[in-house]
């Protein structure tokens, strides 16, 4: 749980009162590799920050998944327009390894916001990486070749990339695996 705070103190000092409302909110969850996480059709009811472990979002198909995101330790994950809508997911979340979750339910965050000095602000910056991430990803698929969406997803985080199945990174970049095997004998 210290994780999550070092995580926030790096943008925002957080009173010792603030943190007890927070983190008494928050849940400790397990998954061991390959679980869903929120299946398609449920309404996202959790904020999860990542304290170890991967997660995947795809849409789950009969012939082909399409993959659209990856989340890693140290950071928030959520099918965040379900969470914010309280709406049914049109997509999945699943680990890609054993991951270790804190968990704020959608409820929980309103008190948060309600109760604390910082509340919002903690609130706006999980909401900002997130869409973050979500910016960056549409306008790499906009701007750049599938080579250099590849070669880009090294640059963040080059140890936690090569740990995820190719098919899921060439459906994340916009290809299939046959133009990926392709790529990676062109740039090796």
């Amino acid at each position: 749980m210290e994780k999550i705070r070092e995580y926030f103190q790096k943008e925002v000092q957080i009173t010792d009162e603030d943190w007890k409302i927070f983190s008494s909110k928050l849940k400790k969850r397990e998954f061991g590799s390959q679980q869903i996480i929120l299946p398609l059709g449920k309404v996202e009811n959790h904020l999860s920050f990542i304290e170890t472990g991967m997660v995947r979002y795809y849409i789950p198909g009969e012939e082909n998944e399409s993959t659209f995101g990856f989340s890693f330790e140290n950071e928030f994950m959520s099918a965040y327009d379900s969470f914010l809508t309280q709406s049914p997911s049109i997509y999945q979340i699943e680990t890609l390894s054993p991951t270790l979750l804190w968990q704020l339910t959608y409820y929980d965050l309103q008190e948060v916001y309600a109760n604390t000095s910082i509340g919002n602000v903690l609130g706006r910056f999980a909401a900002e990486g997130l869409f973050l991430k979500k910016s960056k990803r549409e306008l790499s698929l906009l701007n750049e070749s599938a080579t250099e969406r590849y070669l880009n997803l090294f640059k963040d985080r080059p140890a936690l990339i090569r740990q995820i199945p190719l098919k899921y990174i060439a459906s994340y970049i916009g290809i299939t695996p046959q133009a990926l095997s392709r790529i990676r004998k062109q740039i090796s």
